[in-house]
């Protein structure tokens, strides 16, 4: 049979730091062209087994036996010297959940003669920089066209170094997805409207297996994306998955009432969000990295400890955060009431500085976008002085001022309408919103490559781009092996 192959996406939390964990503030989250793919197929051997492979990394193979019944057991086979965590749970949960809805009959017949499952991420999940030094290439997007897809990082899998696009709710969700797929729980039609039932159960899966791996109910935003693409997130009341949240694989309780979409408990709120026509977000990999779990436990402590110096400045932050959504889905109206003004302007903000666009006269129509865009970046500059103050009265470095002084230098260039430091901060990452016109008359004016030039000649930090945009596709779909590029060869046996 042809396989089956689901892709999730990655994210980038432009706003929303922090106070994504509190369900009395929303996030806006971006998600990213690169993707992470599960692809499903037949077993070559027959033996019955389940064998999973990340053929990315070193010794990464992993096989289990399935028993059904009289309840669903899932056993790793001591084929590997490491355990993956990640994908046990996922096949537990996944094939539990399958046998509940469609019956163990059913779910073995899927099944019968084993299945391989190869899972793989585009390359900008995973730092590149070994890769350009060893092709001789520099750090410049262009450069990294030329890398293969899927590369191999030539590491474990617990060594590699990842970039902070939410590799692990990438993969979950996809892997979620595509076997719920395979196993008929979800139809092709759910994955192709952005709010089925059955689109909606991947997602509370998928929230289920990355909390039960993770130890812990996060804000499940980076699962969220994976599921619904960009999106303006309110989380869900970790209260739903308390009674799960065992890590006994054995258990005998019934996952579907509680992670059916028809229970609603599932709190969460996703609205319409995407970035403004002709813009850009570009990333950058900063090579000092940081311990997000570690962040997010001292902020939180020090907004225990002092509430209320904390609870004034998320509010604050909540309405900024707020503002900057409406702000940018505001530009996306304007575009599309008069697409020839607005690119007029864009074009004219593509070359020139933004503390020069509000200083020429122009009419009514004009001024009111170019107000806009000077709104979205009035906002983000007040967003990103209110998380440095949070990271001052926690002693938590949000934003370092290493990635401080970078991220002046780079809004103060012609054609960069915003930025910051993404999720919950420090050494690790940036994104920048730059304008992206289809005819600036001048290549090297195009923001994209003034930035590009910026980084690459940056001397306080090592700084590597990233290729990720937003992506247009939204959330996990389903693919055909042979159109993505690369895919059949990275998951050949």
């Amino acid at each position: 049979m042809d396989a089956t192959v689901v892709s999730s996406p990655g994210k980038v939390l432009v706003a929303g730091g922090y106070l994504v964990l509190d369900r009395t503030y929303a996030g806006v989250v971006v998600s990213t062209s690169s993707r992470f793919y599960t692809v499903i197929q037949s077993s070559s051997s027959g033996d019955g087994l389940i064998t999973v492979r990340s053929p990315q990394f070193l010794s990464s193979t992993w096989r289990y036996s399935v028993e059904l019944e009289p309840s669903v057991l899932v056993e790793e086979l001591p084929t590997n010297a490491t355990n993956n965590k990640f994908v046990h749970l996922a096949l537990q949960n996944i094939l539990a959940l399958a046998c509940e809805m469609k019956g163990a009959a059913h779910v073995g017949s899927k099944l019968s003669s084993g299945i391989d499952i190869s899972i793989v991420g585009d390359n900008d999940f995973y730092s590149q920089r070994a890769q350009l030094a060893s092709l001789g290439l520099p750090r410049t997007l262009a450069s990294l066209g030329q890398i293969t897809p899927f590369v191999p990082t030539g590491v474990n899998l617990s060594a590699v170094h990842k970039t902070g696009l939410g590799s692990s709710a990438a993969l979950i969700t996809s892997l979620v997805s595509s076997l719920l797929l395979h196993l008929s729980v979800v139809r092709p039609s759910d994955l192709e409207e952005n709010d089925s039932e059955g689109r909606r159960l991947a997602h509370n899966l998928s929230q289920f297996v990355h909390c039960l791996a993770q130890g812990k109910v996060g804000s499940g935003f980076d699962v969220s994306a994976a599921v619904f693409g960009s999106h303006i997130y309110t989380r869900f009341d970790p209260a739903v998955l308390q009674e799960l949240m065992s890590d006994d694989a054995s258990r005998s309780q019934p996952l579907l009432p509680i992670i059916s979409p028809s229970n609603e408990a599932w709190n969460y709120h996703i609205g319409d969000f995407q970035l403004p026509p002709f813009t850009r977000m570009m990333l950058a990999d900063v090579d000092a990295g940081s311990d997000t779990p570690s962040l997010v436990g001292k902020v939180l402590q020090w907004r225990k400890e002092d509430s209320v110096t904390a609870d004034g400045l998320w509010s604050s932050l909540g309405l900024l955060n707020d503002s900057l959504a409406k702000t940018l889905l505001k530009l996306k109206e304007q575009h599309s009431k008069d697409p020839a003004t607005y690119e007029k302007c864009l074009n004219f903000l593509a070359v020139t500085r933004a503390a020069e666009w509000l200083t020429e006269p122009r009419s009514s129509p004009e001024e009111t976008i170019v107000s806009t865009f000077n709104k979205v970046r009035q906002i983000s500059e007040a967003i990103r002085s209110k998380m440095r103050e949070m990271g001052t009265l926690s002693g938590v470095p949000i934003e370092p001022i290493e990635q401080t002084n970078l991220l002046d230098l780079c809004v103060s260039q012609p054609g960069v309408i915003g930025g910051g430091v993404p999720g919950a901060g420090g050494y690790d990452a940036l994104w920048l919103l730059v304008c992206d016109p289809i005819d600036t008359l001048d290549p090297n004016q195009r923001p994209v490559e003034v930035i590009e030039s910026v980084w690459s000649t940056y001397k306080e930090l090592d700084v590597s781009p990233l290729s990720a945009v937003e992506s247009m596709a939204k959330g996990a779909r389903i693919e055909q092996l042979d159109k993505i590029p690369g895919l059949r060869n990275a998951v050949a046996h």
